[in-house]
């Protein structure tokens, strides 16, 4: 088993939160004068859609580098809709342009990336989450 563990803590002075794993940090926050938030840092659904897009873009590489293709360009955007009280993400579509340096076709690439994305795949089988109140 492979395990991610983040820590997350407040930023004094602010109503943020800071995030790190091992030397990487972000900044997680709500959008200025929402509920006490000051824009600093992404949001939760933000951080939903970049994991889903950034895992991807990895995802790419990984299979790109098995399949020994050079990669030009890599540009994904994803959609992320949320509806509903409590708010909760409905539906995400990622739209994907990858070049390779040959000019050959991406698209085998493009496929085998997106069967083996963690994120996705983890969404698709609803991965399930606990709380635990220390």
């Amino acid at each position: 088993m492979v395990q991610s563990i983040v820590e997350l803590r407040n930023v004094a002075g602010t109503e943020a939160a800071i995030g790190w794993a091992g030397g990487h940090t972000v900044v997680v926050d709500r959008s200025e004068g929402k509920a006490g938030g000051m824009g600093l840092g992404f949001n939760g659904g933000q951080l939903l859609a970049l994991a889903i897009g950034g895992c991807y873009c990895n995802d790419l590489r990984y299979v790109a580098h098995d399949l020994g293709i050079k990669i030009g360009e890599i540009a994904v955007t994803v959609k992320l809709e949320l509806h509903g009280a409590p708010l909760v993400a409905t539906n995400a579509v990622l739209s994907v342009r990858c070049t390779t340096l040959d000019g050959s076709d991406p698209k085998t690439m493009i496929d085998q990336a997106w069967s083996i994305c963690t994120i996705a795949n983890s969404l698709n089988r609803g991965v399930p989450t606990t709380l635990n109140a220390v």
